[in-house]
């Protein structure tokens, strides 16, 4: 490859309580609709206010503030309210917002991971510093699946003997910056004994990748996120790709995004395989096209 792995990324950023700012990627984004009457969902989660019309589909409604732990807004407070239309994980969903700021366009590079003290409950994946105001950004992935628990449940995977002792034998890791999206991965591979590496983001993937490789015992399959603090996806793939000493693994680009344009462009940075999470088959008979030899 001769170019730097480039791709514009934008934000969305959003209001909750107060003036505190949040941010999700716009390749999330399918709409963004002022509030309209909702109609009621009988036994459905608290922070889910209703559900609205989009497209001739009808879309569940969460109010965003509600659902991470801020007061939700109120009747008078929604009439001013904003409704972002989402399609992540295979699902649209509406999200509540205070009020609608604007969208910027960042580097992934400079989002920073959040500080560890905030813990596994936290519902951001990355700080990012626009002109001095720390912009909070979303685990939307979180923010589902605390509101729709079952979506966590993972069905099994009917492998034969030959495709699971063939996974077992390579060398796996997964990469991902949210904690529900690695939950999800790991769930699949410990339910067939495979063993694997985790972690959190492109940075620290690469480094375990050159390591291994300098120790011969090199990455065979890279499962990535494509939206990550410092490397993103999509520069991961590319670093990888253009180092020549490195033993090339099957590299597959994970997403919530179900943007055609991002998981084109996967396959444009070297990626092999592009999907949309989250189905366990799909990615286990990706991981098994991995196993072919490679030159």
């Amino acid at each position: 490859m001769s170019s730097k792995a480039k791709q514009s990324q934008k934000l969305l950023l959003f209001n909750l309580s107060g003036t505190r700012l949040f941010g999700i990627g716009t390749l999330k984004i399918r709409e963004i609709l002022p509030f309209k009457q909702l109609t009621k969902m009988p036994h459905s989660h608290p922070a889910v206010v209703g559900a609205t019309s989009f497209r001739g589909a009808t879309v569940p409604v969460i109010d965003m503030a509600a659902a991470i732990g801020y007061p939700a807004l109120t009747a008078d407070e929604q009439k001013t309210a904003t409704i972002i239309i989402t399609d992540v994980q295979r699902q649209e969903t509406g999200f509540l917002v205070r009020g609608v700021q604007k969208i910027i366009e960042t580097d992934w590079k400079k989002v920073k991971s959040p500080p560890s003290i905030l813990g596994d409950r936290a519902f951001i994946t990355g700080l990012l510093d626009v002109e001095g105001e720390i912009i909070q950004l979303l685990d939307v992935e979180l923010l589902l699946a605390n509101v729709y628990p079952e979506s966590l449940e993972t069905r099994d995977v009917a492998l034969t003997d030959v495709q699971s002792e063939a996974l077992k034998a390579l060398s796996i890791l997964l990469v991902d910056d949210s904690r529900v999206a690695r939950k999800q991965l790991c769930d699949v591979l410990d339910a067939k004994g495979i063993s694997y590496q985790v972690t959190t983001n492109g940075d620290d993937a690469l480094q375990i990748m050159l390591n291994d490789n300098e120790l011969g015992r090199p990455i065979d399959i890279l499962v990535s996120d494509i939206e990550m603090p410092g490397l993103d996806g999509y520069e991961l793939t590319f670093n990888v790709r253009d180092r020549a000493t490195l033993k090339q693994p099957f590299i597959i680009l994970h997403t919530s995004l179900n943007s055609e344009m991002s998981l084109s462009y996967a396959n444009q940075v070297g990626a092999n395989e592009a999907l949309t999470k989250f189905d366990a088959d799909e990615l286990l008979h990706a991981m098994l096209r991995g196993c072919q030899p490679r030159q």
